[in-house]
This record gives structure tokens, sequence and C-alpha cells, in this order.
């Protein structure tokens, strides 16, 4: 492992996305996001993705020069199209237009079509958060779960975040997919060749397996049984059928080089409290939640172990693996 401030490896990271076809605005909005995300621990969403994004702007699964812009309005609603460019830039506009909307309107939901990953979600809601807003975030992504009863991959892992301004401190940050556990396990599982419990995915007949590979050849089972497929569905027709995106099981999977344009959607909604019972009530309510909470041992509050490995990350730097960064600095040097 190797030690790397956040400003070097923004610099790396950036350097890295615009020699494989990214303008300079998409490198570094992208960038940012990635190198936020491992300064928060999570490196599965962290500049890790760096070689993964590269191939697809190298293969035209996505486009580098892309310019996000808004597609259509009324009032608090809003719809941007990513252009099939990576996500960021958009997601970017998204939560700007989304605060901007809100402050105006009371609330907002500002939605964006042909995107592709967009990262840590929590990231984004955090965004709305720190600009005093309630915020709400979902995406669908390539199919990776079944409907519920069904064997086929049909809706994507599917997060939702949320995030909670609070009073002198930092927000209230909720982020989770709607999978029984990340994919990622499955993958970590295979290299050692390790089996995984049973209800965590189904084989390619749509039957329960604990061989990792025979799941990633398969689907992932959701959270929560048939709760967990009624919110996965719920997401599909949030960010899908109101924009014209991809469903999960018309987007080419994350983890291949070749394949389509994913197109995928997203949604921002953001809500000023003070539209309501007013920024005051809100968090006094707020902080009288958090204190009961607080009340047992051992309770964390959600986001607070992120918002402290992110200011240590500021002073500290991140550990990135030796062979993630010679990858890069070949990318960037390419």
């Amino acid at each position: 492992m190797a030690r790397i401030s956040l400003a070097d490896l923004q610099q790396l990271a950036t350097q890295a996305l615009s020699a494989s076809g990214a303008s300079p605005d998409m490198a570094a909005a992208t960038a940012h996001a990635l190198v936020r995300a491992d300064a928060q621990g999570l490196a599965s969403h962290g500049v890790s993705r760096v070689p993964a994004y590269a191939t697809h702007l190298r293969n035209g699964r996505a486009d580098g020069v892309a310019q996000a812009r808004i597609a259509r309005e009324r009032g608090g609603a809003v719809l941007v199209d990513a252009a099939d460019g990576l996500a960021f830039p958009a997601c970017v506009l998204a939560v700007q237009t989304a605060i901007a909307r809100a402050a105006e309107h009371g609330v907002s939901c500002v939605a964006v079509a042909n995107s592709h990953h967009f990262g840590a979600a929590g990231l984004h809601a955090q965004a709305l958060a720190d600009a005093g807003m309630v915020g709400l975030v979902f995406s669908n992504s390539p199919a990776a779960m079944p409907a519920w009863g069904g064997r086929r991959a049909l809706f994507g892992t599917n997060p939702i975040a949320a995030a909670f301004p609070r009073r002198d401190a930092d927000p209230l940050v909720i982020d989770l997919s709607l999978s029984a556990v990340a994919r990622g396990k499955l993958l970590v599982a295979a290299r050692e060749g390790k089996p995984i419990p049973e209800g965590w995915a189904l084989d390619a007949q749509g039957r329960p397996t604990t061989d990792p590979q025979a799941g990633l050849s398969g689907s992932m089972l959701p959270a929560g049984g048939a709760k967990g497929a009624m919110l996965a569905l719920t997401v599909e027709l949030l960010v899908c059928a109101l924009t014209g995106a991809h469903f999960g099981y018309e987007a080419d999977s994350f983890f291949t080089d070749e394949g389509n344009r994913p197109r995928i959607g997203q949604a921002f909604l953001a809500i000023d409290p003070q539209a309501l019972a007013g920024r005051d009530v809100f968090l006094d309510r707020v902080e009288t939640l958090v204190a009961e909470m607080l009340r047992d041992e051992g309770v964390r509050l959600p986001g607070a172990r992120r918002a402290g490995l992110e200011r240590t990350a500021q002073a500290d730097g991140v550990d990135i693996p030796d062979a993630l960064l010679a990858q890069l600095r070949d990318l960037a040097a390419a």
C-alpha cells in the first residue's frame, strides 16, 4: 500500500481520465467524486473505478466530450441529459439545480437520463444536506437482481441515499443498495475460492447457490426479500419511467469492457425545511431524535464514520494499493 495525499490523488485520477478521452471538466468532476469516496473509506467506489471508466471512454461506452444540459423544466421539476457521458458532471448540475429550485419552490425533483455509474450515492445526498436541504437520491444500475419470484436478473442493485442536515454537526447520511450484500463480496469469495452463504445469490437457473462464481453468472438476491425487490422496482420506475432512461436489464454491466452505453437514470430530490414546519423546528426535532438514539450505548449515527475518515484523510492522505497506483500512473502517462 502507498500513502498519497488527496490533492495528489485528485491530480493523478484527473490526468488518467483526461488521457483516456474525458474533457477537462468531466475528468475533474469524476476524479473529485472518486477521491472523496476513498477519503470516506469507500474504496469500492473510489479511484479503483478509474481503470473501468477509462476503458469505457476508450471503447465508446461513455462519451468523454459530452456536455450535460437541462433538457426539460417546469417549476421544481427538471430533467438533465447526461448525453452518454460519465455521470458526474450531470450529477453536479442536477444537485446545484435541485438546491436552487428547492430554495425557490420549497421542493424540487431533478432527474438525470442517459447516464453512467454515479459513484457513492451518499456523497450526492450529502451535497444537498450541506446546502441545508433534506436530500433523497436514487439510481438504477445494470441488472443484477430478479423480480420477486423470478429467475432472471432484471433490476439493478439500485442504491438509495438520504441526508438530513443538523445544527452544528455533520449531516445524517444514509446510503444503501438493495441487494442482500454487495456484488463485490461475491467477487472476493470467487477470487479466494471460498463459498458464500445461502441467501446471497441465485445461479443462472434461478436456484439458490453457495458458489460465488455461479452467483456472479446468475443474480443477486434483494435485501429483505420481497420488500427489497419492491423497493428496487420503485427505484427503476422513479429514475427510468419518469426520465426515459434504460431499465437495468437494458444496460450492459459496468464490470465489462465492451457493451452498450448504459443510459441509466438518477433522481435527486431536495426539500427545504423552511417551507414546512420551518428550519429551526426541523433542526430541533432532528437533534431531539439524535439525542434519544444516543442514549443507547453502541449506537452509531449514519455517516459519522465516513465524516471522521474524511477529516483524517484531508490531513494524512489515503492508502492506495501499489498495483492500482501503478495502473493510474500508466493511464495518466498514456
